[in-house]
């Protein structure tokens, strides 16, 4: 069994030659109660991490502002946020979910945590270093993960292969 997951919907690609997005809407032939593939294919879950993302920075600025000074971790948090907001926007602009984000995502996070593990505990031990390997193994990642993407990109919509068809 073939599933083709088609973005943009069929009715909006434009021949060769006439002028792109000639029509707006479904086919003639559509009705109502039919599947709209725009509706499938628009990230609400996306628009929800965006608006989440934007709450929660606003009470962590907020939080820092009724405390009346930042922290390391506070200004980390923000960082944190700042991360997942241009994640978000990069895939609104590019329809690509870029992996690095989430992996400097996990980098300042893990190093928030050790700050905050460091300040607490008197004499450090090996939750420090755990959380240490855990950051190093999250950095090295980075370059791998840079280097595998663009050595081998991942096909562009149209250019053949085997990009939007999944096979069950």
């Amino acid at each position: 069994m073939k599933i083709a997951l088609i973005y943009p919907p069929p009715w909006k690609i434009s021949a060769a030659g006439e002028a792109q997005f000639p029509t707006d809407g479904p086919p003639s032939g559509y009705r109502e109660g039919d599947l709209d593939a725009d509706f499938h294919q628009t990230p609400y879950g996306l628009f929800a991490i965006g608006a989440a993302t934007v709450w929660a920075a606003g009470a962590a600025f907020y939080a820092m502002i009724q405390k009346g000074r930042p922290s390391i971790e506070d200004l980390l948090l923000l960082f944190i946020y700042l991360e997942i907001g241009s994640m978000v926007g990069i895939y609104f602009r590019t329809n690509h979910m870029p992996v690095r984000f989430l992996l400097y995502v996990g980098i300042t996070a893990l190093t928030r945590h050790m700050i905050g593990f460091v300040q607490e505990q008197p004499t450090p031990d090996l939750g420090v270093l755990i959380l240490a390997g855990a950051t190093l193994t999250l950095a090295l990642a980075v370059p791998v993960i840079r280097f595998t993407s663009n050595r081998y990109p991942s096909p562009v919509y149209g250019e053949g292969g085997r990009s939007g068809v999944r096979e069950d």
